[in-house]
């Protein structure tokens, strides 16, 4: 039987088989793991293979026997020294990163990491500043820079408060079929965001700490929701995190992630230039110029670092 996978607990997950039937599986002791270096061989989102649940020491377990391919995924180096990564969601149709620019604070580097990912794989992807109930003048005009910024890119921006409900309507619309992942750093509001768009999800949700500035994480492992009224739309609920280092980049081919150095780098003299210190370079001279933001050029060079030393900065 084939099913999808809808949470991922460690060693146990769901599978969903239909609308009537979810059972617990364990993946069988000869799955073929491919040599994989993720922490998770199986993702929540997965499409896989099942043999029929029976009884183990006193449990009923389904088998998973195979996965099958995945069309994308979003993956992270597992922490700052590890060479390991671990996959957040396969098979998805768009990302929501969420983001505040306080309460807690959110780099451009984590975005511009995150979204440079999102390229690499052919996922649609959009910001949600949350906690505008929260920010003062300053915050406002921050986060008034940072939409200016991302939308000019072209990535959709959206302004809400989940805990008041401002700005959620557009959400609603923008995430009204398919699968969405959602991710962030732990405290800003995902559990909460989550309970504004399902609310029977009752999610649990905790303030952040006000002596660090910082999230506690609620959400302990990945789950895909349900969510509207049309077939195969899902939100897939995963922990905070703190940072995110990239993997499987190509130094070479960093550059195609960003999209308005790609969009420059034809203009440059050289076709394999890496924008750093060759003459000719129209990157360059776009940010002498102040015509690319210095933040999405540090972004970049940041993660040209990533693939020269295995380690990330957050």
């Amino acid at each position: 039987m084939t099913g999808l996978v809808v949470q991922n607990t460690g060693s146990f997950y769901q599978v969903k088989i239909d609308e009537n039937l979810t059972l617990t599986a364990k993946l069988k002791g000869n799955f073929k793991l491919n040599d994989t270096r993720t922490t998770n061989p199986i993702a929540v989102g997965d499409v896989v293979d099942l043999e029929p649940p029976e009884d183990r020491d006193g449990e009923r377990v389904a088998w998973i026997t195979a996965i099958h391919p995945r069309r994308n995924y979003i993956i992270r180096r597992s922490s700052n020294l590890s060479k390991q990564s671990h996959i957040i969601g396969a098979n998805i149709d768009r990302l929501l990163l969420l983001v505040t620019v306080n309460y807690p604070f959110t780099s451009t580097t984590f975005i511009d990491r995150y979204l440079a990912t999102a390229e690499a794989y052919n996922i649609e992807a959009a910001l949600v500043f949350n906690k505008l109930d929260r920010y003062n003048d300053r915050d406002l005009t921050k986060l008034r820079g940072l939409v200016h910024l991302y939308e000019r890119l072209g990535y959709p921006c959206f302004e809400v408060s989940a805990k008041s409900g401002k700005g959620m309507e557009e959400v609603k619309a923008y995430i009204e079929e398919g699968i969405t992942l959602l991710s962030g750093h732990s405290g800003v509001g995902k559990s909460t965001f989550i309970n504004a768009l399902v609310p029977d999800a009752h999610l649990r949700t905790h303030e952040i700490s006000e002596i660090h500035n910082t999230g506690m994480h609620t959400t302990t492992f990945s789950e895909m929701i349900p969510y509207g009224e049309k077939e195969n739309t899902y939100l897939i609920d995963t922990p905070g995190i703190k940072g995110f280092g990239t993997v499987e980049f190509e130094k070479e081919e960093v550059g195609h992630y960003f999209r308005e150095i790609f969009d420059l780098s034809k203009d440059c003299r050289f076709n394999n230039c890496t924008h750093t210190h060759e003459p000719g370079c129209a990157v360059y001279q776009a940010l002498n110029e102040g015509n690319i933001s210095k933040s999405r050029y540090q972004s970049y060079l940041s993660i040209l670092k990533d693939q020269d030393d295995s380690k990330y900065r957050l």
